[in-house]
């Protein structure tokens, strides 16, 4: 029954997801928002907005170890798996403001999480993600948020608001739609923890491998169909945006928020799991970097290293 109503979480979670960003944007457009600012904030945190649910319901239950393998199963889902496999679909362009600014802070992300969460190395202590950890994410939150405000100022210049599509008519079902989208993501994300607990005592798994395998994948699922899509109407630049910005607010908004609201003590194996996310996101900036795109062999590689991954967390379990 445990599957069944984990199955159940996650189709609320990607339904509401996709409520939420319709909902949100259509909104967004009837107030004359920019596209741009639509695209980087609405809809980055929209197809991240399952992740959220689940770390921050996993962290008020006390169950660190689902909020924290979440985040860095979701991060490496997103750039092995989804990246390899729209690449595979379509070689995917790589903006040169991508290239230059936006994996470069991934990457700072995924190297400040390492820091934070060593303190059994760095102090001979359990590696806890405090409160005070999670202000300091927060705060390198803020400061990707002042940067995608001056991209959106700077790119106001570039388009008329005529060209905007006609506001919709029926605002009052797109405030609904993003109401009731937040309620199911919190909703599901609720239905996921729980049941997801449930079956990593009963198959004798550790809450780690339950966040970096089932849930990561799970949450997932938003930031894949979205990337999929982009691949398959030739639009493949908007995939490598979408799950750069979306592994930057993994890390820096939803863990840090987790943490403020209730620390994480960390299970010590996430430590490996970081340091190949670290590695991954290296190889996604070397790859973007050869004529500025991700080719159809260099998906496979990535499909590749994802493969071995869980087959290395499987064993390791």
């Amino acid at each position: 029954m445990e599957y069944v109503l984990l199955l159940i979480g996650f189709l609320i979670l990607v339904k509401g997801a996709d409520f939420f960003v319709e909902g949100s944007s259509e909104i967004a457009t009837f107030l004359r928002i920019p596209p741009l600012l639509i695209g980087l904030t609405i809809v980055a945190f929209g197809t991240s907005a399952p992740e959220a649910a689940v770390s921050i319901s996993a962290a008020l239950k006390g169950t660190g170890d689902i909020a924290v393998g979440n985040v860095v199963g979701s991060n490496l889902f997103n750039i092995l798996f989804i990246l390899g496999i729209t690449a595979i679909i379509q070689p995917l362009v790589v903006e040169r403001q991508t290239i230059k600014k936006e994996i470069p802070f991934a990457l700072l992300g995924s190297i400040v999480l390492l820091v934070l969460i060593a303190d059994r190395i760095l102090a001979n202590a359990n590696s806890v993600l405090s409160r005070g950890d999670g202000l300091i994410l927060l705060t390198y939150f803020s400061v990707f948020m002042y940067y995608i405000l001056e991209v959106a100022k700077n790119s106001r210049e570039q388009f008329e608001l005529d060209d905007i599509d006609p506001s919709p008519t029926h605002i009052g079902k797109y405030v609904l739609y993003t109401i009731g989208g937040l309620v199911a993501i919190v909703f599901g994300g609720d239905m996921v923890v729980k049941n997801a607990i449930v079956i990593a005592i009963a198959l004798g798994m550790s809450e780690t491998l339950v966040g970096l395998t089932i849930v990561a994948v799970g949450t997932s699922l938003p930031e894949l169909i979205t990337s999929v899509t982009a691949a398959l109407k030739n639009k493949s630049e908007i995939a490598v945006g979408n799950i750069v910005g979306s592994n930057i607010f993994n890390i820096f908004f939803i863990l840090g928020i987790s943490s403020v609201i209730h620390p994480i003590v960390v299970d010590s194996n996430i430590l490996i799991d970081t340091v190949i996310m670290i590695l991954s996101t290296v190889i996604l900036l070397i790859f973007s970097q050869t004529h500025s795109k991700i080719t159809r062999a260099e998906g496979g590689v990535f499909m590749l290293m994802y493969a071995g991954y869980m087959a290395y967390i499987l064993i390791r379990n």
